[in-house]
């Protein structure tokens, strides 16, 4: 699903993004990535949805070589990956529906196949009852699950959440997680980029740890140990 064989990202001389990294995650996996600020966690989210090439080394998502891959095909593969970051970015106009379905209709998805599509996914994150509401009238919470259900609207293969509980209290936090919790049990893989030791403790699922642009640990049932 995921591989990444002797990839490296030189910004400059003195700034390395990521150094010989090797990695593999497969299909239906739940992984946490770690480390401190500037360990190279926010290069590697940008390698895995395409906004960055690497500058040695390949990179393999669902069968794209982002290597090589064109301008022309990135939209496409994008639709494999749900993203969902710590600034929720909702558009503050729209209703939860319509912030939702914008993804699908900047797709030129049919009105028919939006209608059918953003309910299931309001479901899947709790939200059925709440889709007229704007983004001022919801919780921190509330607004990052329609994050991530518009993440999911293209039902992707790939889940990638960059601090997605960053900027909420410990209620909410859980929440989101057994979200994504959920999510994989689908069958969707879910990359989760955190700072949060509890979070990460707690999931006992896989743990990459990255220190220097290296990866330093990867552990099948690890902890937050940096």
């Amino acid at each position: 699903m995921i591989n990444l064989q002797d990839v490296s990202k030189v910004y400059s001389h003195t700034s390395v993004g990521l150094s010989e990294v090797n990695l593999t995650i497969e299909a239906g996996e739940f992984v946490s990535i770690v480390g401190q600020s500037g360990a190279g966690k926010t290069t590697l989210v940008r390698l895995l949805i395409a906004e960055e090439r690497p500058t040695r080394g390949k990179v393999e998502i669902g069968g794209w070589d982002i290597s090589k891959i064109s301008s022309d095909n990135i939209p496409y593969f994008r639709r494999q990956i749900g993203v969902i970051f710590q600034d929720f970015k909702l558009l503050p106009k729209k209703t939860v529906f319509e912030n939702v379905a914008f993804a699908l209709e900047v797709a030129g998805t049919p009105q028919s196949r939006i209608r059918s599509v953003v309910p299931q996914v309001l479901d899947v994150v709790g939200l059925s009852g709440k889709q007229d509401r704007f983004p001022h009238q919801l919780s921190g919470g509330e607004q990052q699950r329609v994050v991530i259900a518009r993440s999911l609207v293209h039902l992707p293969k790939i889940i990638v959440a960059d601090e997605p509980t960053g900027n909420l209290d410990t209620i909410n936090t859980e929440e989101i997680i057994q979200i994504l919790k959920k999510i994989n049990e689908f069958g969707t893989t879910v990359v989760l980029v955190s700072h949060n030791r509890e979070v990460i403790n707690r999931l006992r699922r896989r743990v990459i740890t990255i220190h220097e642009g290296k990866i330093v640990g990867d552990e099948k049932h690890g902890k937050y140990v940096i």
